[in-house]
């Protein structure tokens, strides 16, 4: 019999559906290097890309039988890495958004990278920006001295020549209108600065 790693990738796949555990082992140490850089590139993270790599290669195992691969076997399993990794992630975010509501506060985790912190800053900042642009007009000015400017309720309506109730009544309907226009993270976000 012939050693493995001299076998196609189609080859390997009739093994792996007759059950031949070698198979997997030979397309493990044939694209393990290949996948884990794939989950890499976007976790930053070794142990959860070598986890990540791991549950495809044991679904691939457990789909075994029913596999009919269209491309290549490199390119489904690429595939099916992203999709992991994908699925990670998404879990990751609804797990921090759920930190978020269960405690009321805002925690936003970014990435290792200080690019990445800072992009997510920015794209956060210009979309709070543009929503509290879309205000009517007394609202986003009575929002930016309290907001932005750290005015209490009492300097506010001196300033404008209004009453107290009048800016808590514009700041409520500010808080509406953003709340109508922007995820809650952001929402925190706002309401502490």
């Amino acid at each position: 019999m012939r050693a493995l790693n001299t076998y196609t990738d189609q080859e390997l796949v009739a093994l792996l559906k007759q059950d031949d555990q070698r198979a997997l082992k030979e397309i493990f140490e044939r694209y393990w290097d290949k996948l884990l850089a794939v989950a890499l590139n976007r976790l930053n993270n070794l142990e959860e890309a070598e986890e990540c790599v791991q549950d495809v290669l044991i679904k691939l195992w457990n789909l075994r039988e029913k596999l009919e691969l269209r491309y290549t076997l490199y390119t489904y399993l690429a595939a099916a890495t992203r999709y992991r990794v994908l699925d990670l992630l998404d879990s990751q975010y609804r797990k921090q958004i759920k930190t978020v509501e269960l405690t009321g506060q805002a925690e936003i985790l970014t990435s290792n990278t200080l690019a990445d912190s800072a992009l997510l800053e920015k794209e956060l900042t210009e979309k709070l920006e543009d929503a509290i642009q879309n205000l009517p007009e007394k609202c986003r000015i009575v929002y930016r001295m309290s907001r932005e400017e750290g005015m209490a309720n009492k300097q506010i309506a001196a300033e404008l020549e209004i009453s107290e109730k009048m800016v808590e009544a514009h700041m409520t309907r500010a808080i509406k209108g953003l709340s109508a226009s922007l995820p809650a993270v952001i929402l925190l976000i706002a309401n502490i600065s």
